[in-house]
């Protein structure tokens, strides 16, 4: 599988979200979140939108977000039990595999997730300064002083990690998560998600439609207090 050529078709497309502003519906708000959602053009489910405001730097959000073996993502995710590398494709490009728990009183068994990893570097002094950048899901991206660093998630079938009992295997489709440094306050980040997952099973489509929102609720909440507890250096 040509993994560069994916990682760039999911960039132009999470770019994409970002710039259409049309046909977002706010299912969920909170004080660290506005949730939106609107029909995905992927599979048969929706493409929720996550926009919040962390108090933290760039830095420190990604710390938290860094979807690596033995980071923090596992101590203060609730959706994440496990980050496994299985393929160093290139110095910027990995295949995962990310195991979820089970969730919404169980009704939402163990689910696992094999996705390509993409880092991207960009040099644009106008997407720095007007903030414009493409999760995770998961897909992260890390925006510094002149620098847009993208972190691509997409889900490849990997004959290295077929699927494995106990777990139902997810599909994530375009999805990620971009953190923006805000201009005149270094200690605050806007964090911009998209999640757009296929849960897989015979899962009822209100449990689905009322998950996201919640879980990306208790993302950012649970995200805010992990940047709050790290220390500076």
């Amino acid at each position: 599988m040509d993994y560069v050529h994916k990682a760039t078709v999911v960039s132009d497309c999470l770019m994409g979200f970002k710039k259409d502003e049309s046909g977002w519906k706010t299912c969920k708000k909170s004080s660290d979140v506005i949730v939106s959602w609107r029909p995905s053009t992927e599979f048969p489910g929706n493409v929720y939108k996550g926009e919040g405001v962390v108090s933290g730097s760039t830095e420190k959000v990604w710390r938290c977000l860094e979807p690596v073996p033995g980071g923090l993502r596992v101590k203060w995710d609730n959706n994440v039990k496990k980050f496994e590398l299985l393929e160093q494709v290139t110095e910027i490009i990995s295949v995962c595999r990310t195991v979820t728990p089970s969730a919404a009183m169980g009704m939402i068994a163990p689910r696992d997730f094999v996705d390509v990893i993409q880092i991207k570097q960009y040099e644009d002094g106008t997407i720095s300064s007007n903030g414009n950048p493409s999760f995770l899901s998961t897909l992260v991206c890390l925006l510094l002083p002149h620098l847009l660093l993208l972190l691509l998630l997409l889900l490849v079938q990997s004959l290295r990690c077929p699927p494995q009992s106990g777990f139902v295997r997810g599909f994530n489709h375009t999805c990620g998560c971009i953190c923006v440094p805000i201009s005149g306050e270094p200690n605050k980040t806007q964090v911009i998600s998209f999640f757009q997952t296929d849960l897989g099973g015979l899962l009822p489509r209100s449990v689905v439609d009322s998950f996201f929102p919640s879980s990306m609720a208790e993302f950012y909440s649970n995200l805010a207090k992990a940047v709050k507890s790290l220390k500076d250096h």
